[in-house]
């Protein structure tokens, strides 16, 4: 598969969290070496659009970018795939045909999921990354190529080779140039931006669906385990759905929505509930709350969804509202996890707003910076 049909596109990776920055750096002071790069991520988590924007950075641009797919493909293929085959070499060959390599010559390959190669053909994988010449399947002739390899996984590849399902050579051969794909939970920050981006994409002509604040703090609390192309998903059926509506996400059918998060919508509107049935029972009335938020008729544009004192600000409604149960659901709930993430969110929000500089983020805490610092190691929170 060829990934020049997107390749005229305009190629950017979203966010303007220091997580993606950082990201955005690294692609740019490697795109134009010659060094294999290995890239690591999550399903879902942009590693296809890594390996676009390398090539498209590159002096290679104007060259194919050619694509494979390892895991995708049978074993006994995938040799005939990557270095061609001769007419007659095996049943069903019945022309010559060139492989990726050759067709990449000059250009980029790019193989996702590496870790799925089978370890007999890793040797012959490694030889050709060593002396840039392959052979192709039947053939008596080797051809030079002059090909960029850029590979990718989800997979935990250092693990595989002690456990002796990877060569470690070729390891270290690809892992000239690591970069690490942050998941989407890593880099929350970029959500109402990404948002934005794909309601744009799958408004289908119609105006884009909208989120309200507290729909927008929910997806940023979600743990995302599919990634950005989750997120995509969820944003191109809610556009189906409900096209050129505002969405609150408490109101969604819970069948259009993953499990976690309707638990967490679910979860929020609880606290909500409660608080208003005990200040109509005292006549009072909250100030301005996550609710009323929701409620605005205007539609909150991305750059102040984006604040970084926004999940702060939330948080402490939640805090607020939370003050005011009398009473818990009798499905109950998570307590532990729901502390745990509004700590977690807490560091690491201030820490976004302070550019990573744990004294200042430790002093909008109002908290010391040992403490601080303890929680971002038990969270596993990444800061420069």
């Amino acid at each position: 598969m060829s990934l020049n049909r997107n390749i005229d596109d305009e190629i950017v990776i979203l966010g303007s969290s220091e997580a993606t920055k950082r990201l955005r750096r690294l692609i740019t002071q490697c795109a134009d070496s010659t060094a294999t790069v290995l890239i690591h991520g999550g399903s879902g988590s942009g590693k296809e659009l890594v390996s676009l924007s390398l090539h498209k950075q590159s002096s290679r641009f104007s060259q194919p970018l050619i694509a494979i797919n390892c895991g995708a493909i049978p074993a006994q293929l995938l040799e005939s795939e990557l270095f061609g085959h001769k007419k007659g070499s095996f049943t069903g060959a019945t022309c010559d045909r060139l492989g990726r390599f050759e067709l990449a010559h000059k250009g980029t390959l790019f193989l996702d999921e590496i870790g799925d190669m089978p370890l007999d053909l890793q040797v012959k994988f490694l030889r050709v990354l060593e002396e840039k010449v392959v052979e192709p399947v039947g053939g008596s002739r080797a051809v030079e190529v002059d090909v960029r390899v850029v590979a990718a996984t989800h997979r935990n590849i250092e693990k595989m080779v002690s456990e002796g399902k990877f060569r470690e050579d070729l390891f270290y051969r690809l892992n000239i140039i690591p970069i690490a794909v942050p998941s989407l939970k890593e880099r929350n920050f970029d959500i109402p931006e990404l948002i934005g981006h794909f309601a744009e994409r799958f408004s289908m002509g119609s105006r884009p669906i909208s989120f309200s604040r507290r729909s927008i703090h929910l997806l940023q609390s979600y743990s995302w385990p599919g990634n950005v192309r989750e997120l995509s998903n969820l944003i191109q059926r809610l556009s189906v759905l409900f096209p050129g509506k505002k969405i609150e996400l408490r109101t969604i059918p819970q069948e259009f929505l993953p499990s976690e998060l309707m638990m967490l919508a679910n979860q929020l509107s609880s606290l909500s509930e409660q608080s208003d049935i005990k200040n109509e029972t005292m006549g009072e009335q909250l100030p301005q709350s996550s609710t009323d938020l929701a409620n605005k008729d205007d539609v909150e544009s991305p750059e102040n969804l984006a604040e970084p004192g926004f999940v702060a600000n939330e948080f402490e409604k939640i805090i607020e509202l939370s003050d005011s149960i009398e009473s818990i659901p009798e499905s109950g709930i998570p307590a532990r996890d729901i502390i745990k993430d509004l700590e977690s969110n807490l560091i690491r929000t201030a820490l976004i707003q302070t550019e990573g500089n744990v004294s200042k983020a430790a002093e909008l805490l109002t908290m010391g910076r040992t403490s601080v610092i303890q929680k971002i190691s038990k969270y596993k929170i990444k800061i420069d």
